[in-house]
């Protein structure tokens, strides 16, 4: 506790990321290590979670975005698909309490047709019972991917072009912006992923553009609330120049 807290000093508050994207890798590795099943792994990795998002919404961070299933995810083994849907729906049932007994908006962003009807009633139900919070938003990237998110923007974009509401001429990184899962929100500031890997795995392709990059061999499970700050202050003592001098 002694150690978080003297990690929380050294942040200076008043340069946080507005945004921090995390691709949370690593929780088969963390249970294999262990002699255990995936599937202990994953719920390692959602308690994980709890502490990182509450750590972040107390340190003042406004938005986080997490990839919790991708669009490939699917490919995995039927055993460990349906433990994650069963993870996904007790995670979000619980999230009403315990995150949004820390002030937390939690939002999923992908596409929810592929869910079963239980899941996407639920996802529902805790965004509409967490949206009047006014601490941190939450994103839970849910059968996600960021190159599946733009060619929606594309098409909705599109749509408006047929319809005569905009002209070719109109389209600009702006309204690509306000078409994408994350509309409104600022991009990614701090992008975070654990176990070594060193990619981006089809995440969040656009809003990561000028986003610092944050790699540690942790695995997710092991992924502290220290950590989180030894993230934050490296960003902090980076030069962003955004493409500029």
């Amino acid at each position: 506790m002694l150690f978080k807290q003297k990690k929380k000093k050294e942040i200076d508050m008043h340069n946080l990321p507005r945004h921090i994207g995390v691709i949370m890798d690593g929780n088969g590795r963390w249970a294999k290590k262990r002699g255990l099943p995936r599937s202990a792994g994953h719920s390692a990795g959602a308690e994980a979670l709890k502490k990182i998002v509450t750590e972040a919404n107390d340190l003042g961070v406004k938005y986080i975005t997490v990839y919790a299933f991708s669009t490939e995810n699917w490919k995995r083994p039927k055993e460990e698909v349906d433990y994650l849907m069963n993870l996904l729906l007790n995670y979000l049932k619980n999230a009403e309490q315990t995150l949004s007994g820390e002030n937390v908006v939690i939002r999923a962003i992908g596409s929810r047709a592929e869910f079963s009807e239980e899941i996407r009633e639920q996802i529902v139900k805790t965004e509409e019972f967490t949206k009047n919070n006014t601490g941190i938003v939450m994103n839970i990237a849910l059968n996600y991917g960021g190159r599946e998110e733009i060619a929606t923007a594309a098409r909705r974009i599109a749509e408006m072009t047929l319809d005569g509401k905009i002209k070719p001429e109109d389209i600009d990184d702006k309204l690509i912006g306000e078409n994408l899962y994350t509309a409104s929100q600022p991009d990614v500031d701090l992008l975070i992923r654990t176990s070594g890997e060193q990619r981006l795995s089809n995440f969040m392709l656009w809003q990561v553009s000028y986003a610092e990059m944050w790699f540690t061999d942790k695995l997710w499970p092991d992924f502290k609330p220290s950590d989180l700050c030894d993230a934050i202050i490296d960003f902090q003592n980076r030069g962003r120049r955004f493409g500029g001098v």
